[in-house]
């Protein structure tokens, strides 16, 4: 139940492991939704992988940006469009698929001054509470787990939209954000330039572009 799952080609051998989204107890409380409409999307969806993404970006030496994001991942996630305070999720990434696209930075970002995958090969997200916040945003608040510390954030999310394909598919779109200060998480790295500032901000800011497809409703 309550899944988006996706499979990727292996770039590298660290597999996630999704704990059993039914052992997680449900939080509902009544929530007001505007549009009558998103009752049908109650159910269960698949990311389609060649539309989606999980990222970050980070201010690198003070004046420029590096994004990256995590290749290999699994997910579930169960939309409830009359209460979305029981929609939930999870999400599970392999330290060791990161890609900013060089790879002698993704090496140092998988060394032990950043992710230290070959001790914490995976990285978790589990959802814990919804609220409806209008206009088609959505907050989920749940638990990040990075290396051995786990901490609450809150994921400002963005329904995109819902359309049937030329090919009969329903799909949905959510757009997530929100923004870590990486040394809560262990990621102490703190090189410093000549003029003072930091090599690597701590600020990071997560980004999910989500793509689903309905794999199941629920009447």
């Amino acid at each position: 139940m309550n899944l988006f799952s996706r499979g990727s080609s292996p770039r590298r051998s660290a597999s996630p492991v999704l704990s059993d989204p039914s052992a997680r107890p449900s939080r509902s409380s009544a929530a007001v939704v505007p549009d009558p409409a998103l009752a049908g999307l109650t159910g269960e969806w698949v990311i389609d992988p060649a539309h989606s993404r999980i990222g970050f970006s980070v201010r690198h030496a003070m004046v420029t940006t590096v994004r990256g994001a995590f290749t290999e991942y699994q997910s579930r996630l169960y939309f409830d469009g009359r209460d979305p305070a029981r929609s939930r999720a999870e999400i599970v990434l392999s330290t060791g698929s990161v890609d900013t696209g060089v790879e002698q930075r993704d090496a140092h970002l998988m060394g032990r001054d950043f992710l230290d995958a070959a001790t914490y090969p995976r990285m978790r997200f589990i959802s814990t509470a919804v609220r409806f916040g209008g206009a088609d945003v959505y907050q989920m608040t749940g638990d990040l787990t990075i290396k051995a510390t786990t901490r609450p954030v809150v994921l400002e999310l963005t329904y995109i939209g819902h359309v049937t394909d030329p090919f009969g598919y329903e799909r949905v779109g959510f757009d997530g954000t929100t923004t870590i200060n990486r040394s809560d998480w262990g990621l102490s790295y703190d090189s410093r330039l000549a003029e003072g500032g930091a090599m690597v901000s701590e600020k990071v800011r997560l980004q999910l572009d989500i793509a689903a497809i309905r794999t199941s409703s629920v009447g």
